[in-house]
């Protein structure tokens, strides 16, 4: 029998399908996507301008700070409080200390116990531990702690509530109703994981005494844990520019920072005139500051004091971390913006400050602009060769941005490349969170605390050092961090093959981060028990 050739029967509907794609993309292309590509490209290099501008006036402001600027305590009044023979330890302000927490098994008796350790005159001090746990066993350990505190004759109250209402903010609030805090002036802050030097309240209380406008004395954050990981050094580096640079030029230029949400001091009275804590958004820190300010209040940032805690060391906690602290702020704006400019009681110039500066530059434009420009609107180039990014928006604009970010951590410099990609990979959760806020999406209220893991994990592993540990290979696949590098790979071999840029080697290892991620391959991986 005579054999019919193969194509006869089996046509090449490889082929064929190939050809439709190419005519439909042809189609398309130049009456479609290349214009909204050159639109998307103009609109990017105008946020990435806005970003280089505020990055750059900040990097002015911080050198001329420390070079000619005066330290806090010539900028405010500050004297030690001096004992009074006939008041006694009255002289002395009283101090409410708030330690909120939820399931803190394996931080609680660090936070507990730096908070009692404070210096302060003991009948003039009250450290309130409000737990929202909902783990028995924890809320019986916590409660035995304030209870051994309390034989030492430390002034320390265990609060706790039948609901979680509000979450961090209700129980602030709720903390704030008992009678014992009317006899206070100032309320100090200390979220679970936090440690404060014994010398805390002399260094900060002073402040708030002697400059009757003050309302927030805020300490920088010291973490422990930096060199834990590869994924907690970019965090460090991250956070540092926003201690030494963002909040220092906003306390230096008696402008608006924002109040981090622990390790700060507060002037009870300016609390209650901004309407107390609001559990609206997830940032009720920020929520707070705002409102403070705009009742004309100012804050004092000490870059020299710093409060020892510890930063997430594990991927599914940072990205919970970081939903909250981008949706929140974003959802913050979309509720504040109106009253923001109707306010009467601020000059406009920080209003603009508030407004621009603060929220659509750092909070919305910051996110959206590393992703969308350098993950999807960049790659796209690629593949439409008619649409081209000026070097200077691809290239010098972004370098300078990132050596900007970089001196808060001199130590880290030699891993700007890592952080870049790092990143620029946390962008993606960022923007979709910022884009929730805005929207008031799904997720806009939900709260997961940021785990805690102290030296449980150390031990724990130490314990199982012969065990190879077991993991469920879903619960770290992370499907957008694998989408977003499968795109940028495909894009780099385009480019490899077709390009004349050679960004294929930005996208290569862009897409091998977002590939690592995407697997879970980064942070601290603790076993399953």
């Amino acid at each position: 029998m005579d054999q019919f050739p193969s194509t006869t029967i089996f046509p090449d509907t490889t082929d064929d399908l190939s050809m439709q794609m190419a005519v439909i993309w042809g189609q398309i292309k130049a009456p479609l996507i290349v214009p909204l590509l050159k639109l998307a490209v103009v609109v990017c290099l105008i946020m990435s301008v806005i970003l280089f501008i505020e990055r750059v006036y900040m990097g002015i402001v911080i050198a001329l700070v420390k070079l000619f600027g005066r330290k806090p305590d010539k900028r405010f009044k500050w004297e030690a409080i001096k004992d009074d023979v006939e008041l006694g330890n009255s002289a002395y302000p009283m101090v409410l200390v708030q330690i909120p927490m939820y399931n803190e098994r394996e931080v609680y008796q660090l936070s507990i116990g730096a908070a009692c350790g404070l210096s302060w005159p003991s009948d003039r001090i009250v450290i309130q531990v409000l737990d929202d746990s909902t783990d028995p066993t924890i809320k019986d350990m916590v409660e035995l702690e304030c209870q051994r505190w309390a034989s030492k004759g430390i002034n320390i109250k265990y609060e706790i509530r039948d609901n979680r209402n509000g979450y961090k903010a209700g129980a602030l609030k709720e903390g704030m109703k008992h009678s014992y805090v009317k006899h206070c002036d100032y309320v100090v802050i200390f979220d679970a994981d936090f440690q404060p030097e014994p010398d805390f309240l002399w260094r900060t209380i002073p402040f708030l005494v002697h400059n009757p406008e003050l309302a927030l004395v805020q300490a920088r954050w010291k973490f422990v844990n930096a060199d834990e990981c590869l994924m907690t050094r970019m965090q460090e580096m991250s956070l540092d520019y926003h201690f030494t640079v963002e909040q220092e030029v906003g306390s230096s230029t008696y402008s608006f920072f924002g109040f981090n949400g622990t390790a700060g001091v507060w002037r009870i009275s300016a609390l209650n005139e901004a309407g107390g804590w609001k559990d609206r958004t997830t940032v009720e820190d920020m929520d707070l500051a705002v409102r403070a300010s705009l009742k004309g209040w100012k804050f004092l940032y000490l870059g020299s004091l710093k409060v020892k805690n510890e930063l997430p060391s594990t991927l599914k906690a940072y990205r919970y971390q970081q939903h909250r602290w981008s949706c929140g702020p974003a959802n913050l704006f979309r509720k504040m913006v109106m009253e923001i400019i109707k306010n009467k009681k601020v000059s406009t110039w920080k209003k603009v400050h508030v407004i621009y500066s603060f929220f659509v530059v750092r909070k919305l434009v910051a996110h959206i602009v590393t992703f969308i420009f350098y993950c999807v609107i960049l790659p796209a180039t690629v593949l439409v060769p008619e649409v081209e990014v000026p070097k200077w928006g691809a290239v010098y604009i972004p370098s300078i941005i990132t050596i900007l970010n970089a001196v808060g951590t001199p130590r880290s410099f030699h891993l700007l490349v890592f952080w870049i990609l790092f990143e620029n990979v946390m962008s993606l959760h960022r923007t979709k969170a910022t884009f929730i806020g805005l929207l008031e999406a799904g997720r806009v209220n939900e709260w997961i605390v940021t785990e805690k893991l102290g030296d449980a994990h150390k031990s724990k592993a130490a314990a199982k050092a012969p065990r190879k540990p077991r993991f469920r290979f879903g619960e770290r696949l992370h499907v957008l961090e694998l989408s977003v590098g499968a795109y940028l790979f495909f894009c780099g071999c385009y480019d490899v093959v077709f390009g004349k840029n050679h960004y294929f080697i930005y996208l290569f290892a862009q897409a091998i981060a977002f590939f690592i991620m995407g697997f879970g391959y980064v942070g601290t991986i603790v076993p399953n028990s």
